[in-house]
């Protein structure tokens, strides 16, 4: 049965599911890594797709941008499709000095400024979004097999409610750890917790918002890339756990 937002049937879906905010990086993907592809959703051009990689059954879902309307596509493809895992494969800003562009940081943990998960609980507590432990070990691994070492970053990221915000001290974040700035982790891990699914994030750094360094958009197709085979071949590897 189809939702407000998207427009499957049951079993159009698959139990994983790639989470790039982009709706044209799911058709990249779907385009460029996926076989016997078949599309399940257009509503809001917020196109979804189904197809096999290396005979595993995997979906891709654009999310849109934000924690509104990434909770949005999490909430339904957890409660409506039974989706298990949701990957979110996206960009951030760095704010680490040893954290570079093209660089891929995988968060472990998402701090957020937003009051959606502060509603959640009535105010009564501040709840730690954190990722899935056995996707994130999985991802982790598979990255240090695919990347170089020092390309590799796995801590607390910024789920920021704003895309401009100048109040926002980026430098004292950085000094408790925080490595990078992206908008929709922390609702999403929310989500799956919630469900009691799985879910994580990973991000390209695409520029540096203390030093202003950025990569060109040939350089971010590229490194995306990179990206989106990690967690591709994560998906195969949490199929064959």
């Amino acid at each position: 049965m189809a939702t407000p937002h998207i427009e499957a049937k049951k079993g159009d879906i698959a139990k994983t599911v790639l989470f790039p905010g982009d709706p044209l990086r799911a058709k990249f993907i779907a385009d460029h890594f996926l076989e016997d592809v078949r599309q399940y959703n257009t509503v809001r051009n917020m196109f979804g797709f189904t197809g096999t990689y290396k005979g595993v059954e995997i979906s891709v879902q654009g999310s849109g941008m934000g924690i509104p309307s990434a909770m949005i596509y999490a909430e339904e493809l957890f409660q409506e499709y039974d989706v298990e895992t949701i990957i979110r494969i996206g960009s951030a800003g760095a704010i680490q000095e040893d954290v570079h562009i093209r660089d891929i940081v995988i968060a472990q943990g998402a701090t957020t400024d937003s009051s959606v998960l502060t509603n959640i609980f009535n105010g009564q507590v501040s709840y730690s979004a954190i990722a899935s432990f056995k996707v994130l070990d999985t991802a982790y691994h598979t990255a240090m097999e695919l990347l170089d070492a020092d390309q590799v970053f796995v801590g607390n990221v910024l789920s920021s409610d704003r895309f401009y915000n100048e109040e926002l001290d980026l430098k004292k974040l950085a000094h408790y750890g925080v490595l990078a700035v992206e908008m929709e982790a922390a609702g999403i891990y929310a989500a799956a917790a919630k469900h009691h699914r799985q879910a994580l994030a990973m991000m390209t750094i695409s520029d540096h918002i203390l030093t202003g360094e950025e990569t060109t958009s040939e350089e971010r197709q590229n490194t995306f890339t990179q990206m989106m085979e990690v967690a591709l071949e994560t998906v195969v590897k949490l199929q064959e756990k």
